[in-house]
């Protein structure tokens, strides 16, 4: 009979053993998934924070850029020369808190004697050699340049084709560098659903885009009814960008069909009139003449367009921002109101404003739709002062001047940035 074997374990390991390495890789694989999972959320945390001084550039030419973090005031001097030989110094001071619980920002306008000669539309002029009341300014008179363009139009696509080849003669828009950072927007009117662009050259007076849109979808039996829109504006890093001008090209003079058209028309001042239905805003202003301070309220505004691409209620805010002649030396914002096309702000604002600089000071209100996704919307705009165009906006202006101490409120119909 044969003899059976007892076949033992190649491998015997005890339990005790197989326990501890098992909580040894146990322990080693939660601490590797624990420390990804680390890495993975701070990275995502840095890619999605926004720092508190981030500038946003907006496609309408206008930058916002957050208020400080800090609530304490600053100062900051700016020395004028007085008639006897002396000199002064005037600051421009952080918020302060107002009456009646409305938030208050106090502000000191610095001086410029090279303003001194621009004309007010609040004041008047008689023989004797005073003001007179006029909305012009030297600015008007200087020359913008010219802006030279190409028309085509391609048959078998159905499409126009524009090419922005050059501008020559553009103005001085950075005093300190001597210089323009010029661009163009472009925009197909009347139904403005083509709006496009080209890059921003650099310190170019005369600069050269040769940059070609085209534009699908456009029948040629339409081309007689479409009004070609550029605007010519010079980019600021640090500020809104400037608007140098404008040119309007009517394609009802124009005929592709036989070749390239090339076309160049003068840059003309911008009339910011010809938008309407973009809301009303209304505001309050009062001058102290005592004090020496302007009491700018912002009350409410009604009709604002939904700016939302899903049509929902927009969320507006009140950009103010007060010129001195073509200086921009003050800026202030009104809370955000959630969810609505007629905002109820009243809040007010308060400005030390010398009698004498009165008429060369423009105070301008920006309503603006604040997007937290994507990029802010300018809904409208409004100027009262010195650079007012609108009759209901230079009449406000005229009665804030000629009625001391008295709080004048007025609606007023915004017009497109």
């Amino acid at each position: 009979m044969a003899e059976i074997t007892s076949l033992a374990p190649s491998f015997d390991m005890s339990p005790i053993a197989a326990g501890f390495i098992g909580a040894a890789v146990l322990v080693v694989s939660v601490s590797v998934a624990v420390f990804i999972w680390s890495c993975c959320h701070s990275r995502a945390e840095k890619k999605y924070k926004n720092p508190p001084y981030k500038f946003i550039h907006m496609l309408k030419g206008i930058s916002i850029y957050p208020e400080t973090l800090s609530n304490k005031k600053k100062t900051f001097h700016v020395r004028r020369e007085r008639p006897d030989g002396g000199s002064a110094e005037a600051g421009l001071m952080g918020p302060e808190k107002g009456p009646n619980g409305l938030a208050t920002a106090v502000t000191q306008l610095p001086i410029n004697p090279n303003y001194g000669a621009e004309v007010s539309p609040c004041v008047s002029t008689s023989s004797s050699g005073t003001k007179t009341s006029s909305p012009s300014s030297p600015d008007e008179e200087r020359p913008l340049g010219t802006l030279t363009i190409a028309v085509d139009y391609n048959f078998p696509k159905k499409a126009l084709v524009v090419t922005i080849q050059e501008a020559h003669g553009l103005p001085v828009m950075d005093e300190q560098a001597r210089g323009s950072d010029p661009y163009i927007k472009m925009t197909i009117l009347p139904d403005k659903k083509h709006r496009v662009k080209t890059r921003v050259l650099r310190k170019t007076l005369d600069p050269v885009f040769d940059e070609t849109f085209t534009f699908y979808g456009v029948p040629y039996s339409q081309l007689q009814d479409l009004l070609l829109h550029f605007l010519v504006l010079s980019f600021d890093r640090f500020s809104r960008d400037d608007v140098i001008g404008e040119v309007m090209v009517p394609l009802s003079g124009v005929d592709p069909s036989t070749g390239r058209v090339q076309i160049t028309r003068d840059i003309v001042r911008r009339n910011i009139q010809k938008c309407v239905s973009r809301g009303e805003l209304q505001v309050s202003l009062s001058y102290q003449p005592v004090a020496q301070r302007m009491t700018v309220v912002v009350l409410k505004a009604k009709h604002l367009p939904r700016m939302d691409i899903t049509g929902l209620s927009g969320n507006p805010y009140v950009k103010v921002n007060v010129y001195y002649g073509q200086k921009r030396i003050a800026k202030k914002k009104t809370h955000v109101k959630k969810c609505t096309l007629s905002p109820v702000f009243n809040e007010s604002f308060i400005y030390d404003i010398p009698i004498d600089l009165l008429p060369d000071i423009s105070i301008e209100f920006l309503v603006i739709d604040f997007d937290r996704t994507t990029k802010n919307q300018v809904v409208g705009r409004l100027i009262l002062g010195a650079h007012s165009v609108t009759a209901n906006g230079i009449e406000h202006w005229r009665e804030v001047c000629n009625n001391p101490r008295k709080l004048i409120a007025k609606w007023h119909s915004l017009s497109e940035f």
